[in-house]
């Protein structure tokens, strides 16, 4: 008969998701989340090495499935293109972004990993430890091949600003009652800001 238990990385995951939801992303503990476990005081840094590992496996867990269908239907697309072929453009690759970014903010939990996530990227301008679904490689390089004209440097840049942007609208704290949350723009418009900024002239282009 298969052991359908959950493996003490879940559990531990488990918890700290139910903790981070429950009292806030600041307020829990490594302590904490092994209580809240069952599980003795080393066990978080022994399955994930420390509360940063912790958090990052978790948005690895619970991220990659709105992110990572979308991304490798786009990579899938781009890369039967060919050297010589457009991508699919700016807009369908931020909308590729942006989208998971809406729906997270529909629910709670969605709020509080998009909150998670900010406050691990944000402080230091990387992303956690999580596999290429999620990182800016994929993402500046299609993105280069969509607008040749720029120079990778730039392209670099703008993909940094633009995801900045989009991590601090989606990822402010968590309000503690819906009538305080400060609405968030519609995704179209979004979409729409972010892809003319992408697009812009480059400074000093004289167009």
């Amino acid at each position: 008969m298969a052991d359908d238990s959950p493996s003490t990385r879940d559990r531990l995951l488990d918890a700290a998701e139910r903790l981070f939801l429950e009292k806030g992303v600041d307020r829990v503990s490594v302590r904490a989340v092994n209580a809240e476990a069952g599980l003795n005081p080393g066990a978080v840094h022994y399955h994930f090495g420390s509360r940063e590992g912790l958090v990052s496996a978790l948005l690895e867990r619970e991220l990659e499935p709105f992110w990572g269908d979308r991304l490798r239907d786009v990579i899938r697309r781009a890369r039967a293109c060919g050297d010589d072929g457009a991508l699919s453009g700016v807009r369908e690759l931020v909308t590729t972004l942006v989208e998971p970014f809406d729906e997270l903010s529909r629910t709670e939990k969605g709020r509080m990993l998009c909150h998670l996530l900010a406050r691990s990227v944000l402080p230091t301008g990387t992303m956690p430890n999580v596999s290429p679904w999620f990182g800016s490689p994929p993402f500046e390089v299609m993105l280069g091949r969509a607008l040749p004209g720029l120079p990778v440097h730039e392209v670099s840049e703008r993909w940094r600003l633009a995801f900045t942007l989009l991590l601090e609208v989606y990822g402010r704290p968590v309000a503690p009652a819906p009538a305080a949350a400060v609405p968030l723009p519609e995704a179209a418009t979004v979409v729409a800001f972010v892809t003319a900024g992408l697009t812009a002239p480059s400074p000093g282009s004289g167009t």
